[in-house]
């Protein structure tokens, strides 16, 4: 099983080397690892590790937990495969995609942020959900001109981010892991600026909506 591990640690030579360490001895392999953030000291890394089903997570958990200085931020399951360019090969299809062009992106949504579900909304209500979205996914009301990262009530991850072109929002949600990251909103919000700015993006959405 793919894992996700968000780790602060200290920004210090040896303290990366603890934590892979810690992840080998449990039988983890680690097959990336990206810098989400640096400063004051501090270093906050999402590390993705595969590990055999038999590997309980709260093994990870605690070994990565017996760490000096190193703060668990979460521990969640990806779909999204290490060492590839996941965001070229959606925004290739979405092209190639017709009237299904926003169904396509909202589907890929989850796999490319390690999500759970995707759904966009019009003043009507939902116009889409990706597979895992409850039946009825509640929408938030949309409070900035730009997508932003926010818990809800029950602990709910989410961006939100409008689709001003289109008169629509759109939801990302995660109900396991940390919240989403800085880094997260701007990689979304570059995604969604490109397939905005798409020449059938517009027509294939009208298409859909008088479906």
């Amino acid at each position: 099983m793919l894992l996700r591990v968000r780790v602060a640690l200290p920004d210090k030579p040896g303290s990366l080397a603890q934590v892979t360490k810690v992840l080998g001895t449990a039988g983890a392999d680690i097959t990336q690892v990206t810098v989400l953030d640096r400063g004051a000291g501090v270093a906050v890394d999402d590390i993705t590790v595969f590990c055999p089903e038999s590997t309980p997570k709260q093994a990870l958990l605690e070994g990565l937990q017996s760490v000096e200085g190193v703060t668990v931020e979460g521990l969640w399951p990806t779909r999204e495969a290490p060492g590839t360019y996941p965001e070229l090969e959606i925004l290739k299809y979405i092209t190639t995609a017709g009237d299904r062009a926003l169904t396509t992106l909202i589907d890929s949504l989850p796999v490319l942020f390690s999500a759970d579900w995707a759904a966009t909304a019009a003043e009507h209500g939902v116009v889409y959900a990706s597979w895992r979205a409850p039946q009825e996914p509640a929408i938030p009301e949309l409070t900035s001109s730009r997508p932003e990262a926010m818990t809800l009530d029950g602990g709910l991850h989410v961006i939100h981010a409008p689709l001003p072109p289109l008169a629509l929002t759109l939801l990302l949600a995660r109900s396991e892991g940390p919240a989403f990251h800085r880094i997260e909103v701007h990689r979304l919000t570059r995604i969604l600026e490109i397939f905005l700015s798409l020449p059938a993006t517009e027509r294939s959405v009208a298409r859909q909506l008088r479906k």
